[in-house]
């Protein structure tokens, strides 16, 4: 039997708060522990009363005065853009085709996205991130190296081949069919082993025919436990451009209702231009819009309004976007999510950041009894994080008086160095690795 007692001052989130007093909302121990017995949190409680719970020969694995809450949960971002991250200067047409149409082309080797895969991974988790939603490229070999990746790790992730048979280079089109065949495939191959859940992925309505749409439509019917992911109102470009190609649609969103793809385990990325009618259907089908800020200013898309989605009670989730988003960190993500919402006039409280990078996006996956809480029962997916990890960090805790106060400076300032451990499934992740040594051949050289 394996057992581990991970102890310091635990947090966990049981309901959305609904103010920054709200301290029913939460679970705080100063002096606590997540007992873990095979990869699944037992309880949580005092030090004491949880070391009187285990074995006597428990390991225990102290990180004290650091913060223990569950993995962090990112919902929307690109494997294949790893590298295609920080690409300057370009809104979101002109830098795919610049950019990332040309990076995607690359994931038709194996080796490569193995390759990635691997980094991807890895970067996740040194920034304390434990799932997330991911979109790989239109090759197979890229959701089959995604999966193995994750699967090597024991970490649950969702992902899958993106369906795109038009407003792309040939290399990277699939046909109607293809889409559907290989989806069919990967689906059987990796959906339900382990911890891998497949995302159904039509790349978005720019990308994908009428004829494409049928066969996505037909994956979900014929796959009703699958996620489905795409792309929605991010670029008002975007919006002009799609409406084009479905002159039929009452709006951008019908594009995807006509299809009978909005569903609860629909996951619509960005969702900014959106009238009211739109939000009221995203509501009324369960589907969740996802906030993805880095991106959202990175390439001068726009503003979620979180508030609105509130008004309409349509369910919300925050993502990095990796590689439009420049940063894997969902403290990072959250830093700029207060932003943008501060801007129209929206109170984001550090107590509803943290709520929304565990619980509230577990909720959003419909995961929320194996993640995103440090309950009985789930599986025990854990970030440890260091509020004085940096200096300007330690010197501002010293001033700190409240719980509140910490996490908004973890939000604030944090990144991946208050990342101080990472547990998937009960095994430690974090390691110290060397940064990669380039070949000779592959020095930059700048001009």
């Amino acid at each position: 039997m394996n057992e581990v007692l991970i102890r310091g001052r635990v947090l966990t989130f049981l309901a959305e708060p609904q103010g920054i007093d709200d301290a029913a909302s939460y679970r705080y121990i100063e002096d606590g522990a997540v007992f873990v017995r095979n990869g699944k949190i037992v309880d949580i409680g005092s030090y004491g009363d949880m070391r009187k719970l285990a074995n006597a020969d428990v390991k225990v694995a102290d990180h004290r005065p650091n913060l223990i809450l569950p993995g962090l949960i990112d919902t929307h971002l690109h494997f294949p853009q790893t590298q295609a991250i920080a690409s300057y200067g370009a809104q979101l047409l002109e830098w795919l085709n610049t950019y990332i149409f040309v990076e995607e082309q690359k994931f038709a080797r194996a080796a490569h996205a193995a390759e990635v895969a691997d980094r991807f991974m890895d970067e996740l988790l040194s920034n304390g991130t434990t799932t997330a939603v991911a979109y790989c490229s239109v090759h197979p070999e890229s959701v089959d190296a995604y999966f193995a990746a994750a699967e090597a790790r024991g970490m649950c992730m969702i992902g899958g081949k993106v369906m795109m048979d038009r407003n792309a280079p040939e290399v990277l089109r699939d046909t109607p069919q293809r889409g559907y065949d290989e989806t069919k495939r990967l689906i059987g191959k990796w959906h339900g082993r382990g911890r891998a859940h497949y995302a159904i992925s039509p790349r978005f309505a720019i990308t994908s025919t009428p004829e494409q749409m049928e066969m996505s439509k037909a994956l979900v019917a014929e796959h009703p436990d699958c996620y489905v992911q795409t792309h929605l109102s991010e670029n008002r470009d975007e919006v002009a451009f799609a409406t084009s190609l479905y002159p039929e649609a009452k709006d951008y969103t019908d594009i995807y209702a006509r299809y009978d793809l909005l569903n609860s385990r629909m996951l619509l990325g960005h969702s900014i231009y959106l009238s009211d009618r739109e939000v009221s259907v995203i509501a009324e089908s369960g589907a969740v819009g996802v906030f993805c800020p880095t991106s959202n200013l990175f390439l001068g898309s726009g503003l979620f309004d979180a508030a609105r989605f509130d008004r309409f009670g349509a369910r919300w989730s925050v993502a990095t976007d990796v590689g439009g988003g420049t940063s894997f960190s969902m403290l990072e993500t959250m830093d700029e999510a207060y932003k943008i919402l501060h801007l129209q006039s929206q109170r984001l409280t550090p107590f509803n950041s943290f709520y929304r990078t565990t619980r509230g996006n577990a909720l959003a996956l419909g995961l929320e009894k194996q993640i995103g809480s440090l309950q009985t029962g789930a599986d025990a997916d854990i970030v440890v994080l260091d509020s004085s990890a940096k200096s300007a960090m330690e010197f501002r805790m010293r001033t700190t008086t409240s719980l509140a106060e910490e996490l908004f400076i973890l939000q604030t300032m944090g990144d991946d160095r208050c990342i101080a451990e990472v547990y998937v499934a009960g095994k430690a992740m974090k390691t110290k690795s060397k940064k990669p040594e380039a070949a000779a051949h592959e020095q930059p050289v700048f001009a």
